[in-house]
Parts: C-alpha cells; sequence; structure tokens
C-alpha cells in the first residue's frame, strides 16, 4: 500500500502483510532454482522464509488477527491497541494465500475480517478500519485523504478481491461468492437509488467506494486495472477454479454448497475446452470424479492444452 509511504522512511519500519509477500516470492522462486538445478540458492531462499514465517507468527499475532506493521520507533498498527487501523484486511488475506500461517490463526483471522470489515448491508469490504484522522504518527499520504475516502478506510477493490481469494483457499465458497457479489460492480447500480448513490459506471470495476458520510456508497476511480484484473481471477481461479499452468488446464473450484454446479468453455487457439462441473451432494469444493473425453482421470482434473482444433469435454463430480 503506497499510501503508507512514511511508515517506514527511517529505514526500520516494518510491514507484516509484505512479509507473507515475501515468503511467496521466496517459496516460488526457489522452486524455480530446482528446475534450473540452483541448489544453494533454494536452500538458502528456503532458509530466510522460514526464518520470516517464525519471526511473523511469533511478532505479529495480536490475538485474534495479524497486525499491519510498525514504526520506525516501533509502534505497531493494524492492531486492537489502536484506536485507527485497528484491523487491515491484506495481513488477513495474505496469511491464507501464502500458505504461510498457522492454519488456525489463518482462519481466526479472516473470521475477523469478515466481522470488522465487511458489511454485508451496504455491499463494502473495507480495505481497514477505522480511518487515519488524528494519529499521532505519520503513515504517509494515505492521511492526505479525508477518513472514509480511497485507501484510507474505504473500500479498495484491489485488496478486498484477495479477501474473496482467501476465503476460497479455506473453502468457503459460499462467502467467497457472497463477498464476490459486493464486488461486482453492477450490483451498486441495481435501483435507481443505488445508482444516485453509486454514480459511476456500473459496468466497469471501481478502484474504491467511499464510507464518508456525505459520500457513503459513492465509487471513485473507474476502469482501474488492477481491480479489474484481480476481480476476474477472483471469480475465474478461486470460485470456479479454472486455472491454465505451463501447457495445464486444472479445475478444482470452491464454490456455494447451494450451487447445482457450472459450465464453462476455455479456447485454445482453434481447440475448446468444454467443462461441466456437477455439485450433487451441495459441497463447496473437492473433486471425487473426472473424465476427459468420456475417459476417466486417475489423478486431479488436469489436461494438457493442445491447439488441435478439436472440441474436448471435461466433466468434473464433486463431492
Amino acid at each position: 500500500n503506497d499510501g503508507l509511504n512514511r511508515v517506514g522512511q527511517g529505514g526500520q519500519g516494518e510491514s507484516v502483510w509484505l512479509g507473507w509477500f515475501m515468503i511467496t516470492n521466496l517459496d516460488s522462486f526457489a522452486n524455480v532454482a530446482d528446475a534450473r538445478g540452483d541448489a544453494e540458492r533454494a536452500t538458502r531462499w528456503r532458509k530466510c522464509s522460514a526464518e520470516l514465517k517464525t519471526a511473523i507468527e511469533r511478532e505479529a499475532w495480536d490475538g485474534d488477527w495479524y497486525r499491519r506493521g510498525w514504526f520506525d520507533d516501533g509502534t505497531v498498527f493494524g492492531s486492537g491497541t489502536n484506536a485507527e487501523c485497528r484491523i487491515d484486511s491484506i495481513s488477513q488475506s495474505w496469511a491464507v494465500l501464502s500458505g504461510a500461517a498457522e492454519p488456525d490463526r489463518a482462519r481466526r483471522a479472516m473470521e475477523a475480517v469478515e466481522r470488522e470489515l465487511v458489511l454485508p448491508q451496504d455491499a463494502l469490504a473495507l480495505l481497514f478500519a477505522p480511518p487515519f484522522d488524528k494519529s499521532g504518527h505519520d503513515p504517509g499520504y494515505i492521511m492526505g485523504y479525508p477518513p472514509g475516502i480511497r485507501e484510507n478506510g474505504g473500500q479498495y477493490t484491489h485488496g478486498a478481491t484477495w479477501s474473496v481469494m482467501a476465503l476460497a483457499a479455506l473453502g468457503e465458497g459460499g462467502k467467497a461468492a457472497a463477498l464476490f457479489w459486493m464486488l461486482n460492480p453492477i450490483n451498486h447500480a441495481r435501483t435507481r437509488t443505488d445508482a444516485y448513490r453509486y454514480k459511476v459506471e456500473p459496468y466497469a470495476s471501481v478502484a474504491d467506494i467511499y464510507t464518508a458520510r456525505e459520500q457513503f456508497g459513492r465509487g471513485g476511480w473507474t476502469w482501474y486495472t488492477g481491480s479489474a484484473g484481480w476481480l476476474q481471477r477472483a471469480g475465474l481461479e478461486s470460485i470456479l477454479g479454472i486455472r491454465v499452468r505451463a501447457g495445464q488446464l486444472e479445475v478444482d473450484p470452491c464454490i456455494p454448497r447451494d450451487w447445482p454446479g457450472f459450465e464453462a468453455s476455455v479456447r485454445c487457439g482453434a481447440a475448446v475446452y468444454e467443462i461441466k462441473v456437477s455439485n450433487p451432494n451441495s459441497v463447496c469444493r473437492g473433486v471425487v470424479r473426472a473424465t476427459f473425453d468420456a475417459a476417466p482421470l486417475a489423478g486431479p482434473a488436469c489436461v494438457a492444452l493442445k491447439d488441435d482444433g478439436r472440441r474436448h469435454r471435461l466433466e468434473i463430480t464433486l463431492g
């Protein structure tokens, strides 16, 4: 969050969510090093990742969620002890997305996000709360925005999509889809009253939605590629579970229990891969059977993508 540009201007400030993000990158690049036969780097990066995980768990757990960070002088923020920015969503989401947090803590952290930051009656998911206003420490230009405007305590859609992905990663298909519904711009202009409050295009992803009293529910910065790209990934990859990696099509959905299933298609050049997911047992996730062109798949629902000009069919049953 570049708005927190003065948290560590002296070089001593620390960010918990960037810690989770660093772990994610270290682990990913260690795999790259393995593939290149670079055992020295892979070992060093995994050691650093493990040490960072231990430090975060030791220092950043606040009792119900993970803290956001520390200023240069060691003052914490994103803690239940703070009057402003007592809980931040990104530290919690990336605790899950990194795969590094202690599982019970990760689940409790996302429960705190739902309890403290998601406003279902207003269809909003806040970046953090309460907003910065009279903080004794200057976090940065984020305080240039009035409380409830943009990143300063409003909904910042780019970050909110990570909450969707984290909920799906925890197997909470119903909650993930409900939050996706809140972030879907069309649902902020369903009535004349909604459209008058929202004021921006309902067919484009919005960067942020304000929670300041006089502008509550008003959108800002539409046509924002950061939020649009992540919102698409949250829906397609995390909820529908459709991913393309290294020439492989993988389908591992996490959907609401009451969805009977869904159908989708993926194009690979002139080839078309039709996907049908059935959910006869009303579960959120768990592929129990998969066939590809009527032949059973022994492992996960994963097939090689080939531009062979043919039409293929991947059928999946959840249970």
